[in-house]
């Protein structure tokens, strides 16, 4: 496995990703949630009236998290439709069997393919997420105290249901891994929302429902370590008890150990898909 023959097989991937309409819809539902919000946030104080400046950052913050949610399931629907076509597409239309018909590896290929869609996705979460905290900042003022690290683990949340997604297609139908990835998705969210309310609750077997799903799958983990990022450092402080279990506030950021978790979690599954490709009848 060459490094010539994967940045190739990754600039070709990327390339391939932004002529494709997922990108189109991508692009219309990330202006669709900027236009959304803008008119949702510049509204915030004639909504709630009279805010103190204290208050609006707080309201702006808990809003933020909520709105940022948004992007980061667009940008999970698109790496997940994205990866399955990749792989398993020009499996099934033969142009898989044309490339590796040629000296070419084809775990090398599989690393290339998923460096690009991380190119790719990591790129989106960039711009997308840039652009939302800007509607924010113009609109209330506010700024999270960590914007980077959030959009890194956004980031990092898209290229771990990305390796998903390239596993199933090595196993099923480009539209089936993407059907299943996303659905996976949605569950492990439910689960850590589901362990939240456990959490504060005092209920330790509910609890574990979210520890054990964001084991499972990290992308729960990941997005909750983003929130915390973006939120306002004090929200928690002055409303801990009434926010308690709610599905848009972390408690805490994540732990090194967890970050470490996710980043073996990607390496086990992107080698768990090399086998597979390695196997499959093309």
């Amino acid at each position: 496995m060459t490094a010539r023959t994967v940045l190739t097989v990754a600039t070709l991937t990327v390339r391939e990703a932004a002529r494709r309409r997922v990108l189109l819809a991508l692009g219309v539902l990330t202006l669709v949630l900027l236009s959304v919000s803008a008119y949702g946030f510049s509204r915030i104080d004639a909504t709630f009236g009279g805010l103190t400046s204290g208050e609006a950052r707080l309201v702006a913050s808990l809003v933020l998290n909520l709105v940022m949610f948004g992007l980061s399931l667009i940008a999970a629907l698109g790496t997940a439709f994205l990866a399955g076509p990749t792989l398993s597409g020009e499996t099934e239309s033969g142009i898989a069997l044309a490339v590796l018909a040629r000296p070419v590896r084809r775990p090398a290929v599989l690393l290339g393919k998923w460096l690009g869609l991380v190119v790719f996705g990591s790129g989106f979460v960039a711009v997308a997420g840039l652009a939302q905290l800007l509607v924010v900042r113009v609109t209330t003022g506010y700024w999270p105290p960590e914007p980077l690290t959030g959009l890194a683990l956004l980031a990092a949340q898209a290229a771990v249901l990305l390796t998903l997604a390239l596993l199933l297609s090595t196993a099923v139908s480009p539209m089936a891994s993407g059907v299943v990835a996303v659905g996976l998705f949605g569950a492990t969210w439910i689960g850590g929302v589901v362990g939240a309310f456990g959490e504060a609750l005092g209920n330790e077997s509910v609890t574990r429902i979210g520890t054990v799903s964001r084991m499972l799958l990290p992308t729960d983990g990941l997005w909750r370590g983003a929130m915390n990022a973006f939120q306002d450092p004090t929200l928690l402080v002055q409303f801990q008890e009434a926010f308690k279990g709610h599905p848009f506030l972390s408690a805490a950021g994540l732990t090194p150990g967890y970050l470490g978790w996710a980043g073996l979690w990607v390496a086990i599954v992107l080698g768990l898909a090399a086998v597979s490709f390695q196997r499959k009848n093309l």
